[in-house]
């Protein structure tokens, strides 16, 4: 049976309550990477005016940050205390409710949202918010955002690959994934498969930069840990035979041209029919 939101937040007056659902729409505004480094950023995109007010005062405003499609954190419940009547800027003066905090950066819920309006009235989604996860502690991407969602820097990818949510998931499939070069655009498509899967592969990335790959050890270990970013492009199960992973490796490289224009080198006649 699930969970709702108000059965955690219990509120009695839903009617004078504001939902915002707040996600990555510019370069400027990332919810997620603000609630990490850069709080008052989030805030200001939560309380922000458009072209017409978002809230009165007196609303409740409840803050989620999404985390991937369907997944969002709550980061704050507050109530406006004043309307500054501005417009394209932050646009109230509010004041945190208290006794929610403990579940800020640690409440996750589930919700589909079909409107393309981000702020809705809880009255009419509450029930459609659904728990996913309670944290143990505060959020850091800990959370494995799914196989299809995965995209994520060196950088990042160095502080979650040993967390347990991530460990789990790569450590349990083989693959072929895509590593972008996002300072010039060139791809290299790699594969995992034996006992390393996804999880070893991707740790010997971690530890020098270049996971061995030829055309990768030119470049400089600290240009990769500041432009690689790295994504998944087919998952497999643990028994699929190893040489199908290294057909559909070389598929990817065909197709994505990464042996003629990125980092993939381009095999010899004999090499491809070792195959």
């Amino acid at each position: 049976m699930s969970i709702n939101l108000n059965d955690i937040l219990k509120l009695q007056d839903i009617s004078n309550v504001k939902i915002r659902f707040n996600i990555n729409n510019s370069q400027e505004f990332d919810p997620i990477k603000h609630f990490k480094e850069d709080k008052n950023a989030l805030f200001k995109g939560n309380f922000h005016n458009y072209n017409k007010k978002a809230f009165k005062v007196g609303n409740l405003v409840i803050g989620f940050a999404r985390i991937s499609k369907d997944k969002w954190l709550l980061f704050d419940v507050s109530k406006i205390t004043k309307d500054l009547n501005i417009y394209n800027n932050v646009g109230y003066e509010y004041e945190t409710v208290k006794e929610y905090q403990k579940y800020f950066g640690r409440l996750i819920i589930e919700f589909k949202n079909i409107a393309t309006q981000l702020i809705r009235n809880a009255n009419s989604v509450i029930n459609d918010c659904k728990i996913h996860q309670l944290l143990e502690d505060t959020f850091d991407d800990d959370l494995f955002p799914g196989y299809e969602n995965v995209n994520i820097t060196w950088t990042n990818l160095k502080r979650v690959i040993n967390k347990s949510s991530w460990k789990t998931a790569l450590e349990n499939q083989k693959g072929v994934y895509l590593i972008t070069d996002k300072k010039n655009g060139k791809m290299y498509v790699g594969s995992a498969y034996g006992n390393e899967m996804i999880f070893g592969r991707w740790q010997n990335y971690i530890k020098n930069g270049h996971g061995n790959n030829k055309e990768l050890k030119s470049l400089p270990y600290e240009y990769i840990k500041e432009n690689f970013q790295f994504s998944i492009l087919e998952i497999y199960k643990s028994t699929i035979d190893d040489n199908l992973i290294i057909k559909r490796e070389m598929w990817w490289q065909e197709t994505l041209q990464t042996r003629n224009f990125g980092y993939n080198y381009k095999r010899t006649i004999p090499e491809l029919a070792d195959l």
